[in-house]
Formats: C-alpha cells, structure tokens, sequence
C-alpha cells in the first residue's frame, strides 16, 4: 500500500452513500481527523505510517469570514461583524465571548454580511484528483450562533429573541447557499460536509421542537441547494443527536459523522435508520483511542463496520470520531489504518 495509490474512486464511494455500493473495501477517510503536529518527536513516524495508507476523500476547504472586522489581514472586510474585536489583547472563554452582544445592530450586520463573491473563497479547494471531492466548512447554524451570541445567549434567543435568531439564520443560510453554488460552478464536488455540535453527552443542546422551528427550515434549504448541485450532504455532529436524526433525514441529509460513543445506541441507530442514512462512522476518541491496546482499537474496528455496513448497499465509511492526537500510540494509530484497510476490504466482499 502506498498512500492514494490505492485509494478508491468518487464513484465507489459515492456508490457506498447513495446505498447501491459497487466498491472493493469500506472508504476510509482517516487522515484528516489525525494532527501530526500534536505527536511531538513522533511526528514524522505518523506521517510515514500515513503514507502507507489510502485516503479515499479529497478534501477542500471553504476561506470563511473572520469573526470581527480586521481579524482577518489579508481581508479585513471579510468578517461575520463590521465592527473591531472588543476582546483583542484578552483571554476570553470561546464560548463565553459576546461577539453580537446587542440584537440592535443586527440591521447593521446583515447590511454588511459577506458575500459569496469573496475572491479568495476557493483558494483552499485542490484539484481533482479521482477521488471522491468533499468541501467543507465549521460551524453551520448553532455553532456559529453561540460563536456570536455566546452560549447563554445563544440558548436563550430562542425563547427571547426568535424574530432575530431567525433574521440571522436565514442570513447565514443564504450566504451558505451562495458559497455551495459558486463552488460547484468553478471548483465541483461530490459532498459538502458542514458541523453542528448539537448534543451534550446526554442528550441535545435543546428539544426536537426547537430544533424544527429554528434549524430544520434553514437545513433544509442547504441541503437542497447541494442537491441541485449533484452534491451529497455530510453533517459532523458530536453528541446525542438521537432526537435530530429523523428530521435531519427528512429534509435530505445523507450521510452523518460520526454516531458519538457512549452516547447513542449506534446499534439502535444503524436498525432503525441504517437503509435511509449513510454513517461516516468515528471510532472512539474518549476512551479506545487513548487508553485501549492496539487489539481493543482492531476489536472496535470490526464492531462500527459490522453494525453500520449494508451488504449490497454500503451506507457506510469509516473515520475517527474527532481529531486523534498526541494520547494515540503509533501501534493504536497502525492497527486503526491496518484494520480499517484488510476488515474493510473483507467487509464489503460479503455484499457482492
């Protein structure tokens, strides 16, 4: 094996989403969710056992506005705020800094919103390379709500203030709309994956009630700009989003990263919505990663593909389920490649 020498094409996995899989082995996309940096001295040894394997996605990332006007300084206009950082120079709390602290310059904010035209946009989308192109930006509705409101605020807007929480939802998911469109005119993809943290390790942030008067009309008109588009949709979502998933569903998301351990049945989860919905499935970082011996890491492999492929269909990748750093021994990380690689290729066998 050497790298994307043996990676699969776009059109196996687009295959493996779309439920019909015609593919040699179960994609895995383990790559991006690794931080060599965090490995310290060891770092270089990551890399070479990367290289040793296949990545079946391209990534492409999206140039997002800064957060305050000036943040960013190659292109100071460029921000969710026309206005100066007031934190500058402080140590604040990400969630707990006030970007849009008043409701009353939100006429201002939206009058300024940044645009889709942004020349430096796609600076950061790769060339096509055969396989499958996922662009991607952070933060879709809440996150990016709390990253202005605060996290009080934020949860709280929905019972005080629905009229400007609306306001600037539909604000941000015209801008999003916009980005989707312009990129698949001047840099094409298969699947555009965005992130909302919605649960705790309990349950969701808030009740389906909320979750259907604020965020499903706005996803709903994300995903369906995707799919005009010829684009799948992927959502990166921590947490116990149990209660979100059939409405995530209904208006058209396809596949979900990354089914959170120990905090969802993923059982449960693959019998009930198993033919409807794809699963990037993330091993576990909590615990597996840093604390299981290579053995646990091979042994919890085959249980995420055992439980979430579907023979003949796919509906199935395989990833972490966040980002894998320094607490990963390289014999953790190898036997994560190594068993996602020969069990994966093993797994899909049993489907044609």
């Amino acid at each position: 094996m050497n790298g994307n020498s043996t990676a699969l094409t776009r059109e196996e996995v687009r295959s493996v989403v779309e439920g019909r899989a015609r593919t040699r082995r179960v994609p895995m996309c383990i790559h991006f969710w690794v931080h060599p940096d965090e490995f310290g001295e060891r770092k270089q040894a990551v890399l070479d056992l990367l290289d040793r394997y296949p990545c079946d996605l391209q990534w492409g990332s999206f140039h997002m506005p800064a957060t305050y006007r000036g943040d960013d300084s190659a292109w100071p206009e460029y921000a969710w705020l026309p206005f100066a950082n007031p934190y500058k120079g402080r140590q604040v709390a990400i969630d707990s800094a006030v970007a849009l602290e008043n409701w009353d310059r939100l006429d201002e904010v939206i009058a300024k919103f940044p645009r889709a035209d942004f020349p430096a946009l796609l600076k950061w989308m790769p060339k096509p390379d055969g396989r499958y192109r996922l662009a991607h930006w952070w933060f879709c509705l809440f996150e990016r709500h709390w990253s202005l409101r605060g996290m009080t605020q934020a949860l709280t807007d929905y019972y005080e203030y629905p009229e400007q929480t609306h306001r600037l939802f539909q604000a941000l998911t015209d801008f999003y709309c916009g980005i989707i469109a312009r990129c698949a005119k001047e840099s094409p993809f298969d699947g555009l994956l965005t992130s909302d943290d919605l649960g705790t390790q309990s349950s969701g942030f808030f009740s389906p009630a909320i979750f259907r008067e604020f965020f499903k009309p706005y996803y709903r008109q994300i995903f369906d700009t995707c799919h005009r588009h010829g684009a799948q949709t992927w959502m990166h979502a921590c947490g116990c989003v149990r209660e979100f998933i059939p409405d995530w569903v209904e208006v058209g998301l396809d596949v979900l990263h990354p089914i959170q351990k120990h905090t969802m049945d993923e059982q449960a989860i693959a019998r009930e919505f198993g033919d409807r919905l794809t699963v990037f499935t993330g091993l576990d970082v909590q615990q597996v990663i840093p604390w299981g011996t290579p053995e646990d890491v091979r042994a919890e492999v085959r249980h995420l593909l055992d439980c979430f492929w579907r023979p003949g269909q796919g509906r199935c990748l395989i990833t972490a389920g966040n980002g894998i750093n320094g607490d990963c021994t390289l014999a953790s990380l190898e036997a994560f490649l190594d068993e996602s690689y020969r069990y994966g290729a093993t797994t899909a066998a049993k489907g044609i």
